[in-house]
């Protein structure tokens, strides 16, 4: 049995653990231009807002249709982006079973929103406009460019803390991560309660070699409300510094928070193999696999060690 411990450990030393999200639920949607037509090619991102930070893109067919399967039950916000148009979101929450309907999106030409504004604040039209202008920057490549836009966005307006994160978040797409913290760090400095901030620095600070840092501000933050991305986040933190009784302590309250969530049973299998506790770790590792989990890493991980303990 030590033996087959000793293997199962080394299957963990093969993977650096992350906080991916798992996902298991379908989502749905139209988009139609300002005439009400099928828009073709639009872009769909979409970012889940609980749990860990995850995000991505799909595109609408002819139909004007788009269709994102793998999504961990949760809430997620939708946005639709395209050429010429104003980009619109909506807020939706994803379950198992029937897929769920995101909210038509009729479109409305950039041109039109601003003509609809009319009273409206000019000075807050061209700011959107503006971050609307480094957001594409940034998702088409132009990191640079999108730095620089940002900068001079957060010197004219140093009470927005949207500002500095999105620079952050560049920066980070960069691997720039000196950078990245300190941008992080002026968004906290505006919004102290930014949950998405709090968990982009943390990487930060783990991708800048400093550990303790990092473990230390979600020591401060992770069960700040019960919010499930810090304490997830939390949990990570402590598994990948060798603090195992921590992180399961962290990734229990997870699981009696949201069961539905399904990384918190993945590292709490991981964790119980180096406890030596052989069947709580397949007990957890198959309950992780059982949710459907999407992230190939993690699956990998959890069937090479069950594969291993169960020889």
């Amino acid at each position: 049995m030590k033996r087959l411990v000793t293997a199962a450990l080394a299957v963990i030393g093969l993977f650096l653990a992350s906080a991916a999200s798992a996902q298991t639920g379908m989502a749905r949607g139209k988009v139609f231009d300002d005439k009400g037509a099928p828009l073709l090619g639009a872009k769909v991102t979409w970012e889940f807002q609980g749990g860990v930070a995850r995000k991505g893109e799909v595109s609408t067919n002819k139909k004007g249709e788009f269709v994102q399967v793998g999504l961990q039950p949760g809430n997620y916000r939708f946005t639709v982006i395209a050429e010429g148009f104003q980009s619109q979101y909506a807020d939706v929450r994803v379950g198992l079973g029937e897929p769920t309907l995101v909210p038509e999106f009729k479109m409305v030409t950039a041109k039109a929103a601003a003509a609809a504004a009319g009273a409206a604040d000019p000075a807050l039209v061209a700011l959107k406009a503006s971050v609307d202008e480094a957001i594409g920057l940034a998702n088409a490549g132009k990191l640079d460019e999108a730095i620089t836009l940002y900068k001079d966005l957060a010197e004219k307006n140093p009470t927005i803390h949207q500002i500095p994160y999105n620079m952050g978040l560049t920066y980070a797409q960069k691997k720039d991560w000196a950078n990245a913290e300190a941008s992080f760090r002026k968004a906290l400095e505006i919004k102290p309660d930014y949950a998405d901030a709090t968990v982009h620095l943390s990487n930060a600070l783990v991708n800048a070699g400093k550990g303790a840092e990092a473990a230390e501000l979600m020591a401060k933050s992770g069960g700040s409300g019960g919010d499930a991305k810090l304490l997830i986040q939390q949990g990570v933190i402590l598994f990948n510094t060798g603090k195992s009784a921590e992180a399961a302590e962290v990734f229990q309250k997870v699981v009696a928070a949201d069961p539905a969530l399904a990384e918190p049973y993945f590292y709490l299998g991981s964790i119980a193999v180096g406890q030596g506790k052989t069947a709580e770790c397949i007990q957890q590792l198959e309950k992780y696999l059982s949710m459907n989990p999407t992230n190939a890493q993690n699956v990998a991980t959890a069937k090479g060690l069950i594969a291993a303990l169960k020889k």
